[in-house]
């Protein structure tokens, strides 16, 4: 690793480790005006980190936000904002739940069935945006926002049309589920009952997702094409076809994000199953700058914040200033890495002028 690198490699880490302790400074003075002591809330929270069951809980957590963060990672890496990860893992949920719940295989393959039908559905929902990107020139944000709304919608109807039934068949409200997936469609559990083994997985796609972006051909193309289309264009590229193709691998990614709650937990789809996992993504995804090491960590932070939250309501601290902890994590995380590319390309332009008047 040269220099360079290594410098923007500290500088990267160091912007991510300062947004977390500007959200824990900016927490503890919410704390203090409120007329709770900070110190006895963050003893609290991080003191959960010697729980085993916290830690096999904060790694439960993470399996899904690792996964989501990863979705929205590859469209960054494509200069691409893809917000519709949330709709495209809802619609691939009931897909799943109820194609995969239908049909009757040997355990393995159940499950691969199961994914295929989840990263098929997840893709062909964001291909919609990545089409209307390509086609139309409509950008990606807005496109995504409203796919969510509409799948959103399509997952309340179905469930209010088809799942809100109890024995009897008489509609009812304390019943909305689908039918159970078989057991040979469960994923199996590296922990009786405590963890489940779809972390492998999570960790396994990020993995591939480091080899793809930044060991392939394809992934030097993807970076190249965000970076600056036209001169990608120039060098036989074709931008467009990188658009569709990374946004279905984002949706792809984005319809595992519900299989651990689906396969691994509840086995059959709640309505308010894996809720808000797929925004949540985004922060992970922002906090890790894309990267996946830091995506992994991020994960593993947020999950931690998540599962030990709950900790701080026996000393009558509200839980819900992990959620403000969070948010801030994400704003800091965004001023600061502004802060940071404008310094460095301040940098650039001295060291460039400076190479000019040695020439001169």
């Amino acid at each position: 690793m040269n220099r360079q690198r290594l410098q923007r490699v500290l500088v990267t880490s160091a912007s991510s480790v300062l947004a977390i302790i500007v959200a824990l400074v900016v927490c503890a003075v919410i704390l203090l005006v409120t007329g709770k002591d900070p110190v006895k809330a963050y003893s609290t929270l991080f003191g959960a980190a010697s729980e085993t069951k916290v830690l096999q809980g904060m790694l439960n957590r993470a399996t899904p936000l690792m996964i989501s963060a990863a979705a929205v990672a590859i469209g960054f890496k494509m200069n691409l904002f893809n917000i519709g990860v949330e709709g495209q893992m809802r619609v691939a949920l009931l897909s799943t739940a109820v194609i995969g719940g239908a049909v009757d295989l040997p355990a393995p393959l159940h499950v691969a069935f199961c994914f295929m039908i989840a990263m098929a559905t997840g893709a062909l929902w964001s291909g919609i945006a990545g089409w209307l990107k390509v086609k139309r020139n409509v950008n990606e944000v807005i496109s995504t926002i409203m796919l969510n709304f509409i799948g959103l919608s399509v997952v309340a109807w179905a469930f209010d049309t088809f799942f809100r039934l109890d024995e009897e068949g008489e509609s009812t409200s304390l019943l909305v589920k689908t039918k159970d997936l078989p057991r040979s469609a469960w994923f199996p559990d590296l922990v009786d009952r405590r963890l489940n083994g779809i972390l492998i997985v999570a960790v396994v796609i990020l993995i591939l997702f480091w080899i793809l972006v930044w060991k392939t051909k394809f992934g030097f193309q993807l970076r190249a094409s965000g970076a600056n289309a036209g001169a990608a264009r120039a060098s036989g590229v074709n931008p467009k076809r990188m658009i569709v193709i990374s946004m279905l691998i984002s949706g792809a990614l984005a319809g595992l994000v519900g299989m651990r709650a689906l396969m691994g937990d509840v086995h059959a789809y709640q309505n308010n199953l894996a809720e808000q996992q797929g925004f949540n993504g985004i922060a992970v995804a922002l906090l890790g700058r894309n990267h996946p090491l830091g995506i992994f960590f991020s994960a593993l932070l947020f999950g931690f914040l998540g599962e030990a939250s709950g900790r701080l309501q026996l000393d009558d601290i509200p839980k819900e200033i992990v959620t403000i902890m969070t948010g801030i994590i994400v704003l800091a995380v965004v001023i600061i890495n502004e802060a940071v590319k404008r310094w460095d390309d301040r940098r650039i332009q001295r060291r460039a002028a400076a190479m000019v008047e040695a020439a001169s």
